[in-house]
């Protein structure tokens, strides 16, 4: 609080009380100037908007040639002045706030045509039996920067459970593709908006007691069964604790961030193919809004978006064959391809766009995020995972540039990029991956 709001005797948990209708009211106060430093970027007293931490998933691949921006005017070592052309246009419109890594190499042994390049780039490692070999980056960053209400939202657009997002080996943590579970999961009961007095379960205290006693007797059995079980065990234990924490944070005033309010109108039930074609603009909007609106109202810090999954044979677009087919079986320059990515970039822009639309300070929320946007392999046709394609959005309150383009000249390692990004964000990290894919170092380049 400053000085000024001390001698008024305010603070941002003053409620404005008054009787209406014989009943008590109350007002919470929005996030005023007096309530900020004297820069208007933070809360006075060191108490600075959240930083949040994001990935934006498209399958299949890219066009290489298609991808990359010309390297313009130099502004560092290995790093450049870029123009929003080929598959990037439609990032014209934000630009300024994106930076285009290149050249870089996903360090894994690429044996499964669609997953090595995820594996090496989210968890560090081969896939072993199919799977991550331990938690994705996004688990290990909620891990470090989760304490609220989601500690992270897995979201989607195709139907799919599946998702990159794992807490450990075969532990998925599923997409929520349906927009209206999505608007009940984060502002359906439990949700309360900044100021509003919510009235508090008294079945919560019973129900965390409960799950007290469950975890002990979970931990008992948990030393009496094989090394199978004792990892399914402690994925079941820690959703409690899990749940364990959104109960207690149920109970707690919400954050006063000005930005943070209901969304004004409620998904459809349901958005049904139209010829056979999935509405993917259209729900893509829908969720990118919702995803957004929880991250204003510090619902979530952390959240992964799978608009599509690897090997999709969906119909986008106008297009009669599956997007898959097309990698492999249209003709070069693969134009309807090129379409594809196109529309999937444009997607990932809206999100940029309503990140960037939302204030926080003298910035927005994208100025306090770091938003990764990539993809299963480079050449979706041959599954390569060297010049791996990445597009970082948001400068994670100050720790990254922006509108630069960063050409690695030597297949650096894309391990690089990854732990730069946690550190970006304020998860604490001394080194990513495993074997070849394993770094202790950044990629100082994109930092400021």
């Amino acid at each position: 609080m400053t000085s000024f709001a001390k001698r008024l005797g305010i603070s941002r948990r003053t409620m404005l009380r008054g009787v209406l209708a014989g009943g008590t009211v109350a007002i919470g106060l929005p996030a005023l100037d007096l309530f900020l430093n004297e820069s208007g970027t933070a809360y006075a007293g060191g108490m600075g908007f959240p930083t949040r931490f994001g990935i934006f998933f498209f399958g299949n691949g890219v066009i290489p040639r298609l991808w990359n921006p010309a390297l313009g005017e130099s502004v560092g070592t290995d790093t450049y002045r870029w123009e929003a052309t080929g598959l990037l246009e439609p990032l014209a419109e934000v630009k300024s706030h994106c930076t285009v890594v290149s050249g870089t190499k996903v360090l894994t042994t690429n044996t499964n045509p669609h997953g090595s390049g995820p594996a090496g780039l989210f968890a560090g490692a081969d896939l072993v039996d199919g799977t991550f070999v331990g938690p994705s980056v996004d688990q290990r960053v909620a891990d470090e920067i989760g304490a609220t209400r989601f500690r992270s939202l897995q979201v989607g657009v195709q139907p799919s459970d599946f998702c990159h997002s794992m807490t450990g080996p075969a532990m998925v943590n599923p997409p929520v593709t349906n927009p209206f579970t999505l608007y009940e999961r984060i502002f359906g009961e439990g949700f309360r908006l900044p100021g509003e007095m919510g009235m508090v379960d008294p079945r919560i205290g019973l129900r965390r007691s409960v799950l007290d006693a469950v975890s002990e007797q979970t931990q008992r059995l948990r030393s009496r069964v094989g090394a199978a079980d004792r990892a399914r065990l402690d994925q079941h234990f820690e959703g409690i604790r899990e749940l364990e924490g959104q109960l207690a944070r149920l109970e707690e005033d919400p954050p006063m961030l000005d930005a943070c309010g209901r969304p004004e109108t409620v998904p459809e039930m349901d958005y049904p193919d139209l010829d056979g074609r999935p509405q993917l603009e259209l729900k893509n909007r829908v969720i990118c809004d919702l995803l957004v609106m929880a991250l204003a109202c510090d619902q979530t810090r952390v959240f992964y978006d799978a608009f599509s999954q690897p090997v999709n044979n969906m119909l986008f677009l106008d297009l009669a064959t599956g997007h898959h087919q097309l990698t492999h079986d249209e003709p070069d320059p693969q134009p309807l391809h090129e379409r594809v990515v196109r529309f999937s970039i444009a997607q990932f822009a809206y999100l940029v766009s309503r990140m960037a639309a939302v204030p926080e300070g003298d910035g927005s929320l994208l100025d306090h995020s770091a938003v990764l946007c990539t993809t299963d392999c480079s050449f979706g046709r041959t599954h390569a995972i060297d010049d791996y394609p990445m597009v970082i959005a948001g400068g994670a309150s100050g720790a990254l540039r922006q509108d630069i383009h960063y050409r690695s000249p030597s297949n650096e390692n894309a391990s690089k990029v990854m732990l730069t990004l946690m550190r970006a964000v304020g998860a604490r990290a001394a080194e990513y991956g495993f074997g070849e894919a394993h770094t202790m170092d950044g990629l100082g380049a994109i930092e400021t």
